[in-house]
């Protein structure tokens, strides 16, 4: 029996756009939609019901959502007579109501821990309530993962540990759309991470907006080290986590990694700059010579760690010279990728009040430098791959060509291979095989499948 017969026999498209706690929360509202009977489509022309996962840490997401809306507009007419359009996640938090301002269209609007009400406004919208349908409350909510989920890929698992942020970085909207820290009970985590390898999940990502201070606010002192080591005893071949802030990375932390072996050895660590003075500016509570130490620690203890990052190019101020000590600490560093952005104001954030009058041409200058040297490191990188065996798991084929599978190593490296004999593409989804690399691009590498996938 559907949760809400209402909505029994709507079809549903669900896009989403951010980070990885918005495609975790977008599993868990296609969970709620296939609980009420609706059936998930691949385009707007099929949809009753868009629903549109937002983010609003640049300026761009903003934009990017306000031209999907208007080809909601534009679409061929809904399957069952009216079409719903819903906005969820960071921009629906933030914006709340007012966000018809810029979309007229919108029906409804559910902020980043009103998940759970997202059924019942629907059923507001299409009996034809006055206005629209809001819901962005914060207070007395649940964690999303008590909700049913949809997961993308039945061999891996979004795992949120905590939600919201405390560091209020000068240039990040996030802890005023996500709040303030919270915490799951510790026991509740290791449950759900047994019961999904108990289900086939192969790999898990542990999410919070900061991992490292994971029960900081439950129990005093944060227990993340201690969560690492009882989900790796769960039977999990692959444990990832994601984001570390790295004031927050502690020697225990390092530890913790370095002796499961379920932890898979790939950091994203964000550095956002490699001046101490630009940091400072950040409110990001380390210094360029204290990230660096951080990262000779976790090189020492875990040798074969690939380690990513963010780096923001053009913050308010940032002088060549600040911009100089970027590059030099991204060689030192040796990054085996990394996410550039040139900086993006948000309203509402300290950083937005800072009067900057750097031409843009010398910050997207200074953009092309940067990403150059990413793309050099990032080769670099995957030559140390070359005629090596890489353990892969399989996600799909691609989609420029069905023959070829693609999948991703234990150092998140895209890896692409050919279809074995014997075998059916489908069937090679989820499976684990080793793969001898042949070829190593910048940004992904290729081969061939040897020995039986499993």
């Amino acid at each position: 029996m559907p949760r809400n017969a209402r909505l029994a026999g709507r079809t549903y498209c669900l896009k989403t756009f951010g980070c990885q706690m918005n495609l975790h929360d977008s599993e868990r509202v296609a969970g709620l939609l296939d609980d009420c009977g609706c059936n998930e489509v691949e385009t707007i022309d099929e949809a009753d019901i868009v629903v549109f996962m937002t983010c609003c840490v640049r300026e761009n997401a903003d934009t990017r959502l306000y031209g999907q809306a208007s080809a909601v507009v534009s679409a061929a007419p809904a399957p069952h007579g009216k079409r719903i359009l819903a906005i969820g996640g960071c921009i629906a938090q933030r914006d709340g109501a007012s966000i018809r301002k810029n979309i007229p269209s919108v029906d409804v609007v559910f902020g980043t821990s009103a998940l759970a009400s997202l059924p019942q406004l629907l059923v507001q919208a299409l009996d034809g309530a006055a206005g629209i349908a809001v819901d962005t409350a914060e207070e007395g909510r649940g964690f999303s993962t008590e909700l049913p989920s949809h997961r993308e890929q039945a061999f891996h698992a979004w795992v949120p540990i905590m939600t919201g942020c405390n560091n209020f970085c000068t240039y990040c909207i996030v802890p005023y759309v996500r709040g303030r820290e919270k915490s799951r009970l510790f026991d509740r985590i290791v449950s759900e991470c047994a019961s999904l390898v108990g289900e086939g999940v192969r790999e898990i990502c542990l999410l919070g907006q900061n991992v490292n201070s994971y029960g900081r606010d439950l129990y005093g002192e944060p227990r993340f080290p201690e969560l690492i080591r009882a989900v790796g005893k769960t039977g999990i071949e692959r444990l990832r986590f994601t984001s570390s802030n790295p004031k927050d990375l502690s020697d225990e932390v390092i530890a913790a990694m370095a002796e499961t072996p379920a932890v898979m050895p790939h950091l994203h660590l964000a550095v956002q700059s490699g001046s101490t003075r630009i940091l400072r500016a950040m409110n990001r509570s380390y210094t360029r010579e204290e990230y660096l130490a951080l990262v000779g620690r976790l090189k020492a203890a875990m040798p074969e760690l690939a380690l990513s990052t963010d780096i923001i190019v053009g913050f308010p101020g940032e002088t060549e010279e600040d911009f100089e000590d970027t590059l030099s600490l991204v060689r030192e560093a040796a990054f085996s990728s990394a996410y550039t952005f040139i900086y993006s104001k948000r309203p509402g954030t300290p950083a937005a009040e800072i009067v900057d009058d750097t031409p843009h041409e010398v910050i997207q200058e200074r953009f092309e430098r940067l990403a150059a040297l990413v793309a050099q490191q990032a080769h670099d990188a995957n030559q140390k791959d070359l005629h090596t065996i890489a353990e892969v798991l399989v996600e799909g084929a691609s989609k420029r060509d069905e023959a070829i599978m693609v999948g991703h190593s234990a150092k998140n490296q895209t890896v692409h291979f050919a279809v074995p004999a014997g075998w059916e593409a489908e069937a090679l989804n989820g499976k684990m095989v080793d793969v001898r690399v042949e070829e190593a691009r910048t940004w992904y590498l290729r081969g061939v499948c040897e020995g039986e996938p499993r």
